[in-house]
């Protein structure tokens, strides 16, 4: 069974204010995390940057792993390659995150379904710049 995204998912996730772990987030500019993760910082998420250089990006403390952030986490936004992103959906389900967004072009059916059977909310192959200006407005 191949994942679809659910529209009512996508919505709630852009506009219920939560914390974002973004995994692949570096300080590094000319990565697409970058701007989609000031883009949800703007949009009233917090942001925890995961990369292995733990750096702090947008003003937000970086760590190496999701094991490694402190208290609870409500979406992983996955900015890895495919062949990794399971290894990460598999990291958070072990945190007890709620939501998964693998961003445009990650693709992990097998994790997706993992995630989905864990009991959290799973987007996948999209990403909130693409989604956020399609959402009804009221």
């Amino acid at each position: 069974m191949s994942h679809r995204n659910d529209p009512a998912v996508i919505r709630r996730l852009l506009t219920t204010p939560g914390r974002w772990a973004v995994v692949g987030l570096s300080a590094n500019r000319d990565r697409v995390a970058y701007g989609v993760a000031r883009y949800v910082q703007e949009a009233g998420m917090d942001i925890v940057p995961v990369h292995p250089r733990a750096e702090t990006v947008h003003g937000a403390e970086g760590y190496a792993r999701l094991a490694d952030v402190p208290g609870p986490i409500d979406v992983v936004d996955v900015f890895v390659s495919s062949d990794k992103a399971g290894a990460v959906v598999d990291e958070a389900i072990a945190v007890g995150a709620q939501a998964v967004w693998l961003q445009l072009g990650v693709v992990d059916e097998a994790a997706a379904a993992r995630a989905r059977e864990a009991g959290l909310d799973v987007v996948m192959d999209t990403c909130p710049v693409i989604e956020a200006p399609q959402l009804p407005v009221g």
